[in-house]
């Protein structure tokens, strides 16, 4: 038997295991030997001990088992996590001892070490804080910097090196602002866009976090990846958010949890594989139960909003109803769709399509009414239409803003202000079009997006009555598997391209060597038959764009998939569109 540590993390927030903070342990089991359930047992009395010698109070712990491994969870205060974590390592080295797989830890040495770290770390200030916040029913957000009672122009900071005392607080400026939660595998930054231009429009100072940054209305603060909690306590901390929209990825939702204890909303987008093998998230059930983190937030009556034409969706809320209180709020491109119908009937917050329009019942002032919300005519995201996975963000952005307590007018003037070009949605289906050429960068990154993204181009080309080729760039990061490399290449070549333009991904290839995932890639085009004259290897994404553009015709349809270097693609697009760059490397062609 092989046993191997995989993971050991704090979880400061609500989480994969529960809404208690805690640390966890993943490991893998390799090898016939011992039943993982024999392994459990022997860590968790190793945990007791060493809690017990330690001092430390018993707040239980939990186990999941999952396809190759395991993992170990106990529960603690915020302010013996560090410690703790070291405590959970030295149950896990001596279990492996135990079971023949490693050496024997110094207990001695390692309890001596572990007292004093618990002492060190112990926080009573802190402690009180929270109590008290969650008495009084006020956000609390920390980290090892800062505490925060209250959010955006309702909360205040204090410095972890000076605490204020609980009754030295004054706390009847402190509350909450509304704030709604996006997460799933495609389309987060997309709603979570629109939602932030839905409460622009209704006048607030809305804020965002995403992938790409951090915004303020219409100026963004701070630019990298915020999906996780830094981002969250960054935007929440800041005095000038009246209402707030947070996009919350899997790897921040797996590695700590959930950012904040409470929200008005919270939106699930779709679920399909992409970003498997890591924190024991195996495949996509796994992964499915890793989205629903987000429900842990809502309190009784506030809307998960979740998509109907999703499968997946769709069977786990079901499962989680049968134990769960969740108010759901579904959205659908069929209007014919069971779940539509049953929430008209049983009066729940729906929103579907019908004619060309997004109707809604959900609630209006003090009631419910079935009314149209707005064409797809008049959100310009869609293109009139053609891109349905926009749809889908757009209905699902919109029953987080009623969620929001946003109206109508205000969904209607969000949806219509968001162009979805780069300006307020970078690299997320960005529409060009010069000369008869129609070009779009996209950040589709996975077999699920591209797919999507496949759907919209050629329902542009039947538009077109087939006119033109379809030119296809495209690379992908070195740590997909495979099987989905290759799926991920399928749903680029269901566009049938003309041109197959394969590049690797400078500093992701992880692993793999520079031209593996090309090389890979152009295994599969042949294998579904596509013309090896047809397929090109260039260097790096800017290459093969430049390419594109230089070599495009009228009718053409490029589809640039600028995972990397994605500036750099735009710029060329624009230099193509308006005349060379002024800046180095810049110019066209």
């Amino acid at each position: 038997m092989k046993l191997t540590l995989e993971s050991s993390r704090r979880l400061t927030g609500a989480n994969l295991f529960g809404v208690a903070t805690g640390v966890v342990i993943d490991v893998l089991v390799e090898g016939p030997g011992f039943s993982r359930e024999q392994l459990i047992q022997a860590w968790q009395s190793a945990v007791d001990h060493l809690l017990e010698a330690t001092g430390q109070p018993k707040l239980g712990t939990t186990h999941r088992l999952f396809d190759g491994g395991m993992s170990l969870v106990i529960h603690a205060a915020i302010d013996r996590l560090y410690a703790m974590c070291e405590l959970n390592e030295v149950a896990w080295a001596q279990v492996t001892h135990d079971f023949g797989a490693g050496p024997a830890p110094d207990l001695p040495a390692e309890l001596a070490r572990l007292r004093q770290e618990f002492d060190e770390e112990r926080e009573p200030a802190l402690i009180a804080l929270p109590a008290a916040a969650e008495q009084k029913g006020v956000p609390f957000l920390w980290d090892g910097e800062a505490v925060s009672l209250g959010y955006g122009r309702h909360g205040r900071t204090w410095s972890r090196k000076a605490l204020p005392s609980v009754k030295n607080i004054d706390w009847a400026p402190l509350k909450s602002i509304p704030l709604a939660l996006v997460t799933g595998t495609n389309g987060k930054s997309t709603t979570v866009r629109m939602t932030a231009a839905i409460m622009n429009a209704s006048g607030v100072n809305g804020g965002l976090t995403s992938t790409d940054f951090i915004r303020v209305g219409d100026r963004i603060v701070e630019h990298g990846d915020y999906s996780g909690g830094e981002g969250a306590r960054l935007l929440l901390r800041r005095p000038d958010v009246d209402m707030a929209v947070l996009e919350v990825a899997r790897g921040g939702l797996l590695r700590r949890g959930l950012p904040i204890s409470r929200a008005d909303a919270a939106l699930i987008t779709n679920i399909a594989a992409d970003h498997l093998g890591e924190y024991g998230i195996r495949d996509v059930a796994d992964l499915t139960e890793a989205k629903f983190i987000i429900r842990r937030a809502l309190p009784v009556g506030a809307p998960l909003i979740l998509n109907a034409d999703d499968e997946r969706l769709v069977q786990h809320a079901a499962v989680l109803e049968k134990s769960e209180s969740l108010r759901t709020g579904w959205f659908s491109l069929d209007s014919s769709h069971p779940l539509i119908r049953e929430g008209i009937a049983r009066k729940h917050g729906v929103c579907w399509v019908e004619n060309g329009s997004i109707y809604t019942n959900a609630v209006l002032g003090s009631g419910m009414e079935v009314r149209e919300l707005t064409t797809l005519e008049d959100i310009p995201a869609t293109q009139g239409g053609l891109v349905r996975h926009n749809i889908h963000n757009a209905m699902g952005a919109a029953l987080l803003a009623l969620g929001l307590g946003l109206s109508d007018e205000n969904i209607r003037a969000g949806l219509a202000a968001f162009r979805g070009d780069e300006s307020d949605n970078p690299g997320r289906a960005n529409w060009f079009e010069h000369e008869g050429v129609r070009i779009v960068v996209d950040f589709a990154h996975n077999e699920h997006g591209l797919a999507a993204l496949a759907a919209t181009v050629n329902a542009i080309r039947v538009n077109a009555n087939g006119a033109g080729r379809v030119i296809l760039m495209i690379g992908q990061a070195g740590d997909r598997s495979d099987d989905a490399v290759r799926g991920y290449l399928r749903a680029g070549c269901s566009m049938k391209p003309a041109r197959l333009l394969l590049c690797p991904m400078p500093g992701y290839e992880r692993g793999r060597e520079p031209d593996d995932v090309p090389k890979l890639m152009r295994e599969e085009a042949l294998a579904l038959g596509m013309p090896d004259a047809s397929i090109e290897l260039y260097s790096e994404p800017r290459a093969a764009a430049r390419d594109a553009l230089k070599n495009s015709q009228s009718g053409d349809v490029l589809v640039l998939l600028a995972l990397t270097q994605r500036d750099d693609v735009l710029r060329l697009v624009h230099s193509y569109i308006d005349g060379p760059g002024d800046g180095p490397g810049d110019g066209y062609p």
